[in-house]
């Protein structure tokens, strides 16, 4: 039995071939994270083309920096969405902020709303795509479906006791989408920083 704090095998493995300078490696990241952090960035940005720019910058940073990443700190895909997430937060206000000196519509705490909601929803999106397929799915189904846990229970073949359980639980971590320090926190099950 592997130790509890021991970093998952995967995670480390990737850290250390890109700290080697494989470029498979970073192939093999991009392939495995790339519609997570262009989801993230456009979740974020509205907009394709930043989302696009924020995605080569995420995988630039990763391959000239792979040292950053401690597969102690937490996952590696966490730690990419936490990247993700920073960097596209500090673009959404370098455009807002160029607005706002060139005269746009707006204030600074109009920026910063926006930012914060911006923020916020990718949070949740994160959270609704890594939390586990069976509270997503009932979240799915009472939310998208319109279905009460009793529908919700009977579609996914559990108990209702069950289905209640899954829906709060569920809905306890989208609750944290809100809980963050700060517009640039990032996204819950990471303790270090990019």
């Amino acid at each position: 039995m592997a130790k509890k704090d021991a970093p998952p095998r995967w995670d480390s493995g990737m850290q250390q071939r890109l700290a080697r300078g494989e470029a498979a490696a970073l192939g093999e990241l991009y392939d495995r994270f790339a519609s997570l952090v262009h989801g993230l960035a456009h979740r974020v940005l509205g907009d394709e083309q930043g989302a696009d720019a924020v995605t080569r910058e995420v995988f630039a940073h990763v391959w000239q920096h792979p040292d950053a990443y401690d597969p102690r700190q937490g996952p590696l895909r966490t730690w990419v969405a936490t990247l993700t997430h920073r960097l596209a937060v500090r673009r959404l206000r370098a455009i807002g902020a160029a607005a706002l000196t060139d005269g746009g519509e707006g204030s600074p705490e109009e920026l910063e709303h926006r930012v914060r909601r911006a923020s916020v929803a990718a949070r949740a999106d994160f959270i609704v795509h890594s939390m586990p397929a069976p509270l997503r799915a009932a979240l799915e189904l009472a939310y998208f479906q319109r279905r009460d846990y009793r529908q919700t229970a009977a579609d996914l073949g559990v108990t209702e006791d069950e289905a209640r359980r899954r829906l709060r639980l569920g809905l306890q971590l989208l609750a944290t989408a809100h809980d963050s320090a700060g517009p640039g926190a990032p996204p819950p099950g990471y303790g270090g920083a990019a």
